[in-house]
């Protein structure tokens, strides 16, 4: 993997200019001294344990946000003032990261502990962004200069597999996701609950990928959790109508042809919660 050819330089003013590299960085923000600074610490190294030392980690809450070879991977630099949002991404291999300051907290760098990438010297102004594209699996750990907590770690890794190609694609952003396909096919009625903990709150279906046989009944039960949801299908004329929050709120469907069938709930599909019934 190759590395940015200085450990430390300038963030330049997106007014005046962007620059992209492939196996490297984009830098933007500003080269008004006054609001960048070189901040020398001792030299760190990748932790053993990532979960250990995650739990330091200011804002952390314990999820992995999930990006899907679609997705755009970025990391808000400076939310609530001193953290990373979200603290841990996971992305396939062959991914841009971006890092974009909020312009909170003062000044903010990004940095590998193991020396893969390195925005620069810290920085306090909102508009500023990073980018490093990733292109091995690992783990990255990195903080902001100094630690204090500020932490954050990129895993990269293949997306899970169920072996069905098209719901592996669609849920490959989804952080509740784990490859399981879970089997209701000895049924003829199977549930899934709407607003259970995932993707970066109470936004997800659970299970989120269904197995199940012709004739069967589908039911989505609402938690009550996580805002308002619905259940759109993608490929089918298949929609539980406006969105709702009320705890037991109900709609089903009975699939009566085989196929992948996917759908989200469409306030949050952007932030992964999708789910998918396969039928045989």
């Amino acid at each position: 993997m190759q590395r940015p050819s200085s450990r430390r330089e300038f963030l330049l003013s997106t007014a005046v200019a962007g620059v992209g590299a492939t196996a490297g960085c984009l830098v933007s923000g500003s080269s008004d001294s006054s609001e960048s600074t070189s901040t020398e610490t001792p030299e760190q190294t990748p932790p053993d344990d990532l979960d250990a030392w995650l739990e330091e980690a200011n804002g952390y809450d314990g999820e992995t946000r999930r990006f899907g070879p679609d997705g755009r991977a970025t990391v808000a630099v400076g939310e609530d003032g001193n953290a990373f949002s979200p603290v841990a991404i996971e992305v396939p291999p062959m991914t841009a990261v971006q890092w974009d300051w909020t312009g909170h907290g003062g000044q903010h760098n990004v940095v590998a502990l193991d020396g893969t990438f390195d925005s620069g010297n810290t920085n306090a102004q909102a508009g500023t962004s990073y980018e490093f594209f990733f292109e091995e699996p690992g783990e990255y750990a990195f903080v902001s200069e100094p630690d204090d907590g500020m932490r954050g770690a990129v895993i990269v890794a293949e997306p899970p597999s169920t072996g069905y190609d098209a719901v592996d694609e669609w849920l490959a952003g989804t952080s509740n996701f784990d490859g399981t396909v879970a089997d209701r096919t000895d049924g003829a009625a199977a549930t899934v609950r709407v607003g259970t903990e995932g993707n970066g709150g109470l936004f997800a279906f659970d299970p989120p990928a269904l197995r199940i046989t012709t004739g069967t009944t589908v039911q989505w039960e609402w938690t009550g959790e996580g805002s308002s949801h619905n259940v759109t299908f993608e490929d089918a004329d298949i929609d539980s109508g406006e969105v709702t929050s009320e705890p037991g709120t109900t709609f089903e469907h009975t699939f009566e042809e085989t196929g992948q069938y996917r759908y989200s709930c469409l306030p949050h599909r952007g932030v992964g919660m999708k789910g998918a019934v396969i039928v045989e």
